[in-house]
């Protein structure tokens, strides 16, 4: 039986078609999801793309939280759903409080996209099975609010309990606190990260790499040996 992966759309997401994309090159099914429906379509996993929900007024990710779809995904999520939040994504998961920690505005005051070296510094979630632990990638990046912050007390917790998930080498784009890229949820089931691994499936876009394709195919390999 194949795998069913729900892409959520926000008024303002831009890659929700990238993602599903991604999620069939790795051999899943993507399943569309509108941010009105009520319910999950029985998805198997769900992912926040990337974009800008509601121009992110208010904060980045703060409306879209408040969508009618955030209610069984926060509710499935906690009793172990896996989630991916992908840039928008990343920050809807912190204004849910689904992640620790919230996005400010880079500290240069810039739109930046590049493409970005990452250190993988969990993999044993979800989403990450397929990467080693201290394993370097190449991963698009393309934010306006990507700083990750949080106070002394939750940054020490998430490096205590190995909830970094991704960390920035060689450049710090954004001024997140401690390099942190990514982090998850205390079960694992539960990721956030900046930058985009679904821009980075096929060698013929974003990198030229296939760096991304492993959070997809983690999760596939997940599903199938549940």
């Amino acid at each position: 039986m194949t795998a069913r992966i729900g892409v959520v759309t926000f008024p303002g997401s831009l890659d929700d078609r990238d993602t599903q994309r991604a999620i069939r090159v790795a051999g899943a099914e993507p399943v569309a999801l509108w941010h009105k429906d009520k319910d999950l379509k029985q998805v198997d996993a769900v992912v926040l793309c990337g974009g800008f929900s509601y121009g992110d007024y208010l904060r980045a990710g703060a409306i879209a939280r408040f969508s009618p779809v955030m209610e069984p995904l926060l509710e499935q999520a906690k009793a172990g759903l896996p989630v991916l939040g992908i840039c928008n994504g990343f920050q809807i998961l912190t204004e849910a409080h689904l992640l620790p920690g919230t996005m400010l505005r880079n500290n240069h005051l810039h739109f930046i996209c590049r493409d970005q070296k990452l250190r993988v510094e969990n993999a044993e979630t979800s989403w990450t099975t397929d990467y080693s632990a201290g394993q370097e990638i190449h991963i698009p990046l393309k934010n306006n609010d990507g700083q990750y912050v949080a106070d002394a007390y939750t940054l020490d917790e998430l490096e205590a309990e190995g909830r970094v998930a991704f960390r920035y080498l060689d450049f710090n784009p954004n001024g997140s606190q401690r390099d942190i890229a990514g982090v998850t949820n205390e079960a694992g089931n539960v990721v956030g990260l900046m930058p985009h691994p679904e821009h980075a499936v096929e060698p013929l876009i974003g990198t030229g790499r296939t760096d991304g394709l492993p959070f997809f195919t983690s999760i596939l390999k997940k599903l199938v040996n549940a």
